[in-house]
């Protein structure tokens, strides 16, 4: 026994001694220091602890950074190889170098979105072992996967009281095909659970029921270990339970499958930025003003790729929920997670979202034992940078209306809306010309003119925020103090509401706070991601007719993440987030450009002007229903049937075995050709390669493969027409990612896409020449297929900002893209790009595509990939035209070895193959490889 502390015994256990070399000097572990403590039942349990083996520091590792340390000083107990990221871990100073670490996945959890691609890769990889002669059983989750069905639902039907059910059954009409493929899947593998349509947002069922935060583990040697969970998630919001203190972030499906099958999951380390949030939130100021306002701030910072930790004295004064929501937003502000530990509010959230009484105490008593328990937030803890930003000041706000870091006071939307009107396009705005800022249509019936400005949709939608009961029981406050008034939305609005979880409805409703939501329109329509992810449905036909008619910049305002340009809706070229009393009050005012400060909502019953102020929440009650709103029996009650799933999912026939069966006349579900041979390796040279879109900074995921709603007049369009499938049974984007045929189509082809190889055009055109006449982006990739030729991205800052989807590297994949060069990547788009053999290469330091004067309309030569990939040298570019050449050094963006082999080996399904073709030889041979 090491020392006695705080009713905690701390004894060693030894492994084989390692050392590293660290800046000059040899560093030597020798030890793994476990505490005991007391289990839920007066049981011994045991855990790594962590301030003992991270030694007398004079500043603490963020806790963020601790886990890491845990899961990697578990995985030693149990005799793996990992003294080097070790021992790097425990000497983390704030100017090391990223650190390449080994994390143990404790589960999976998947939106259907991109769950469906993961397991369609599962069921055609059973196919190639088959065909192989292996056995298909043996491609198995090799960890936990829950799969939540939550972005299918589509707002066809809104404001009435029929419109949940009606939704719903449109949604098992269009997607019974992908549904009966789920059914299928939770058959054939062992690991796999399926959250039915109609529970939620999977980061709030996440966040309210299925996080656990610590896990027990049995480790040979040393018996039963306790440890915080780690988790992967196919998507980008994954982060939000960072809140509870459970380390979890998003990664893109490709990842995602080689984690389920068991693949080492290697992981850059990356800087450690510290938020001390100081002071309160002041009467009047949501959670939802303090995120945006974080995410403008972190942007300004550059945070992209790096750990986020918050801590300071007003993280106390901060509920679990309204932490969720600031983790939620992390890849807004670009990092990988938001971070707060876990606390005295972490242990009271557990027991009021009705975890089981033995597990709460487990995780109290494990936090304590092991140091990850905070009792004091602003301690001294070591990061790379510290930025400090004070609750106080947080002020009203919404972000528009491109991105989520264009925070506008509240104060300022309408000056800000009419100065972006103007704003020239390249410089974010809408480019109108003087004379038609004042465009203004009339339709009959309609009580005023549609004009810039005009709200089309309102939408309480996300889990961002409908997890956050003090936003929506102030939601409903709002909606309330407005109907007593006499207020009324206009006729233009469509107005809906999609809480994350079916306890909004539960507390919303025992406060008799949905009656007044409904009499403005807010009926739920359903539980689902809906307009956060593009999937607003339908206006009304004659509205839609007058916005894209007259080129009107109409607005849509939601509760909402994102709202990159093209994802809301098509009449909506403006977008902005804010909190769902927001919402609700510009669905009064009917439009985007009002100062709520001067201008009414509307006129009351009474006759007189009704503003903002007038009907804002009272701030005593708004507590006092938040209180009461969060009790263990609702959640239990709630979440009782979460996994049952609604009469129409029973009803779904569907087929079983260990092999799926495809119809290859489906425009759903078709086997994925990712697995089909021939795999090629890495070649050393790419050779007269020619740019398929020459993009900007941030061009988002959304731009590469949106998410929302198909255009009949386009490939994608046309291709679901000619196959039979008429444009109102189209569905979105998000719901035929199970056809390669038709994503390939949609590929770079968002309606707002701007490629500058065809300046002036949107929607996915370009040029494969200075003097040729604009084609799709699709069209131009099948023509240089027919040649031979390969494929490039040209582009600037933050490629691949945004979600998670592997289909943003599939899909240039299956357009024959070889390589992007950028000036920088998002994090989740890079290692995407890498697990599907995409070369991601950088730029040197201050140069660009305009600096070094490329078109675009340029032959390029890549030299000495291979050596570039093994050993960081650079890559030599030539670029050639007629009239010369232009050559520049570029960088391959590699993370690890892993990601190297990836590459080297020409994408995760190659090595993955190659990995099952190793089995079969060892088997043949009578022996065993553990590939």
């Amino acid at each position: 026994m090491l020392q006695e502390r705080s009713g905690k015994s701390v004894d060693t256990f030894s492994v084989d001694p390692y050392s590293f070399s660290q800046e000059g000097r040899i560093v030597t572990v020798r030890q793994i220091p476990l505490a005991s403590f007391e289990g839920p039942h007066g049981e011994a349990a045991q855990c790594v602890a962590l301030d003992a083996l991270a030694g007398d520091r004079p500043r603490r590792l963020p806790a963020s950074l601790s886990i890491v340390l845990e899961n990697v000083a578990r995985q030693a107990l149990g005799g793996a190889d990992v003294a080097e990221p070790l021992g790097k871990i425990l000497d983390w100073t704030p100017g090391a170098a990223e650190l390449t670490v080994p994390l143990r996945v404790s589960r999976v959890i998947l939106p259907d979105s991109s769950g469906l691609p993961v397991l369609m890769d599962l069921a055609a990889a059973r196919d190639a072992v088959a065909e192989a002669g292996g056995d298909p059983a043996v491609i198995e989750p090799m960890v936990p996967v829950t799969l939540v069905v939550d972005h299918s639902l589509i707002v066809d039907v809104a404001g009435r009281p029929d419109a949940e059910a009606r939704n719903i059954e449109k949604e098992y009409q269009r997607n019974r095909e992908r549904y009966a493929f789920f059914k299928w899947a939770q058959r054939a593998f062992q690991r796999l659970r399926v959250v039915p349509p109609g529970a939620g947002i999977i980061h709030q069922v996440h966040l309210e029921k299925l996080a656990r935060v610590v896990e027990e583990q049995d480790v040979p040697g040393v018996g039963r270990i306790t440890g915080p969970e780690f988790v992967l998630g196919c998507d980008s919001h994954t982060p939000m339970v960072n809140g509870l203190g459970l380390l979890a972030w998003g990664v893109g499906g490709i990842d995602g499958e080689a984690a389920v099958l068991g693949q080492d999951y290697v992981v850059r380390i990356p800087r450690v930025i510290g938020v001390r949030l100081t002071g309160r939130l002041p009467a009047g100021a949501t959670t939802t003003d303090l995120v945006l306002t974080v995410t403008e701030r972190l942007r300004k910072v550059g945070v992209v790729g790096a750990f986020v930790e918050f801590f300071g004295l007003g993280v106390a004064t901060l509920t679990v929920p309204e932490r969720a929501t600031l983790a939620n937003m992390a890849p807004e502000y670009g990092a990988t997670i938001g971070f707060f530990p876990i606390d005295a509010m972490t242990i009271d959230y557990l027991t009021r979202s009705g975890r089981e009484p033995d597990h709460v105490r487990r995780v109290e008593a494990y936090a304590r034992a092991s140091g990850l328990f905070v009792e004091e937030h602003d301690q001294a803890i070591e990061f790379t940078e510290t930025v400090t930003i004070d609750l106080g000041q947080i002020a009203p706000s919404v972000a528009g209306p491109k991105r989520p870091q264009d925070r506008v006071p509240l104060t300022g939307v309408k000056s800000a809306f009419r100065d972006v009107l103007a704003k020239p396009v390249d410089a974010g705005g809408f480019g109108l010309a003087p004379e038609r800022l004042d465009d203004t249509v009339t339709i009959d019936g309609l009580e005023a003119p549609l004009r810039h400005g005009t709200i089309t949709i309102a939408a309480i939608t996300s889990c961002t925020n409908t997890s956050n009961p003090s936003v929506m029981i102030g939601a409903g406050l709002l909606a309330r103090n407005a109907v007593a008034r006499g207020l009324q939305v206009p006729d233009w609005v469509k107005t809906s509401l999609a809480p994350g979880s079916r306890l909004v409805r539960d507390y919303l409703t025992e406060a008799g706070l949905m009656t007044p939501l409904e009499a403005l329109g807010f009926h739920i329509v359903g539980y689902g991601c809906t307009t956060c992810s593009g999937k607003s449905g339908p206006i009304r036909a004659d509205i839609a007719e007058a916005v894209l008619g007259n080129d009107l910049v109409a607005a849509a305002v939601l509760s909402g993440n994102r709202n990159f340009e093209g994802r809301i809706h098509k009449t909506c070229r403006a977008s902005y987030l804010a909190s769902p009393p927001l919402v609700v009050a510009f669905a009064l005012a009917g439009r985007v450009d009002v100062d709520f400060e001067t201008e009414p909502l509307g006129t009351g019953k009474d006759g007189a002007p009704v503003y903002l102020r007038d009907i804002w929440p009272d701030g005593e009650e708004l507590a006092r229903l938040v209180a009461t709103s969060q009790q263990p029996g609702r959640f239990r009650d709630s979440y009782a049937t979460l996994f049952d799933g609604a009469a129409l999912w029973h009803e779904l026939e569907t087929a079983s075995g260990p092999r799926f069966a495809w119809d290859p006349a489906s425009t759903y579900i078709r086997r994925p050709p990712f697995f089909d041979g021939p795999h090629e390796a890495l070649p050393d040279r790419i050779e007269g390669a020619r740019v398929l879109v020459r993009a900007g900074d941030s061009l988002t995921t959304d731009h590469i493969t949106p998410s929302g709603e198909i255009l009949a007049d386009t490939p994608a369009g046309r291709f679901l027409i000619a196959a039979g499938v008429e444009p109102d049974n189209f569905n979105a984007v998000t719901q035929r990612r199970g056809n390669h045929d038709f994503m390939a189509r949609i590929t770079f082809a968002n309606q707002r896409m701007k490629n500058l190889l065809a300046p002036g055009r949107e929607g996915g055109m370009t040029r494969t020449a200075p003097d040729a006449e604009p084609v799709t982006i699709f069209e131009a990739a099948e023509s240089w297929r027919r040649q031979n030729v390969p494929l490039i991205v040209l582009a600037g800052t933050d490629y691949g900002m945004g979600s998670s989807r592997d289909w943003a590297a599939k899909g240039p994949k299956l357009l024959g893209v070889r390589a992007v060069v950028a000036e920088s990547f998002e994090r989740i788009h890079r290692a995407n790009l890498i697990g599907m053999g995409i070369l991601p290469l950088t730029f040197a330091d201050g140069e660009s595509a305009s600096s070094l004067g490329l078109s675009g309309f340029e032959t390029y030569d890549f030299d000495g990939l291979r050596a570039a990939v093994e050993t960081d040298r650079p890559v030599t570019v030539t670029a050639r035209t007629a009239g010369g050449e232009t050559r520049f050094s570029a960088r391959v963006d590699v993370a690890s070895s892993h990601e190297r082999a990836l590459l080297q080996n020409g994408g995760l399904f190659a090595s993955l193959m190659a990995g099952l073709e190793s089995r079969r030889i060892a088997s043949d041979q009578g022996g065993h490889d553990d590939t």
